[in-house]
């Protein structure tokens, strides 16, 4: 059982014993005086269920509407896709520049997921630059990626399990000075591979800052298994989206997803790329 395995079974019992009144026994290690604190606060950050009130989680707030639909069509693209030849499982979600929903993307697919397939999915907000995750979801986080990384904290401390489906939450955590560094060095790509391992059997999304700008979502990329391009309609112009693409030219592009787009352009200016980086029309 990995340190993640072993950090949520922790938590569960933790969370139980603040319904029954019963004391749980943590081990040793996880009593030291670093780790008091957050050992201390745990039961607050692991809620029974999120209460989302933000209506741009549709998939949630309205399944019914015609836009839920679309998320569960990419999901279901997904799932096919991510399973032609063994289980590509971690996924990271991103775009040219910042304000073309890849975060919105992340989060509903992750939903689509969590309450439609029968596998646990891991959401992860590495979106160190603006993070925006735990606001969709209605969360205030006191510790989470960042805190793993620099910190030491066992990272199964930070994991929220939602209580929507078998969706569980990696915030980003506390603000750091240099995200690039951080989430481009060896520590994160180590954390990235055992979670595919480890979770072999669940999709981990991870939602990254937008490619033009900042230089650490391409490093991702290339330990992910795919990416998820997003593309928000009269947003950036073309030569941007081949610059970023490009830029992504080494990383498995699963497929892109034009977002906000009417249904009069979906074969219009942006369709070569769309066709291009989706396999031939056949991606997400």
């Amino acid at each position: 059982m990995s340190r993640i395995e072993k950090a949520i079974e922790k938590a569960s019992k933790m969370r139980d014993s603040m319904e029954t009144g019963k004391a749980v026994t943590v081990p040793d290690k996880e009593n030291r005086p670093e780790n008091k604190a957050v050992l201390d606060k745990k039961a607050v950050t692991v809620s029974d269920k999120v209460n989302i009130v933000n209506p741009y989680v549709i998939t949630l707030n309205n399944p019914g509407s015609p836009i839920s639909e679309q998320y569960r069509n990419l999901k279901s693209m997904v799932v096919r896709l991510t399973q032609k030849q063994g289980f590509k499982n971690t996924l990271m979600v991103t775009s040219t520049s910042g304000s073309e929903g890849k975060s919105l993307t992340a989060v509903n697919l992750a939903i689509t997921l969590a309450q439609e397939y029968d596998h646990t999915v891991l959401l992860v907000d590495a979106d160190f630059r603006n993070p925006s995750l735990h606001r969709y979801l209605n969360i205030n986080p006191e510790i989470g990626l960042s805190d793993y990384l620099i910190n030491g904290h066992d990272i199964g401390m930070a994991l929220i399990k939602t209580g929507i489906g078998k969706l569980t939450f990696l915030p980003t955590g506390r603000n750091v000075a240099d995200p690039a560094e951080i989430l481009s060095s060896r520590k994160m790509k180590e954390l990235i591979n055992e979670m595919k391992h480890r979770y072999s059997d669940r999709y981990i999304i991870i939602d990254t800052p937008p490619v033009l700008p900042f230089a650490e979502t391409r490093s991702i990329g290339a330990v992910v298994d795919s990416t998820i391009f997003v593309v928000k309609e009269g947003m950036v112009p073309l030569y941007d989206i081949k610059d970023a693409l490009d830029i992504l030219k080494d990383c498995n592009i699963l497929g892109m997803v034009y977002n906000d787009a009417g249904f009069e352009n979906l074969r219009g200016h942006y369709s070569y790329y769309y066709k291009q980086y989706s396999g031939n029309g056949d991606g997400a």
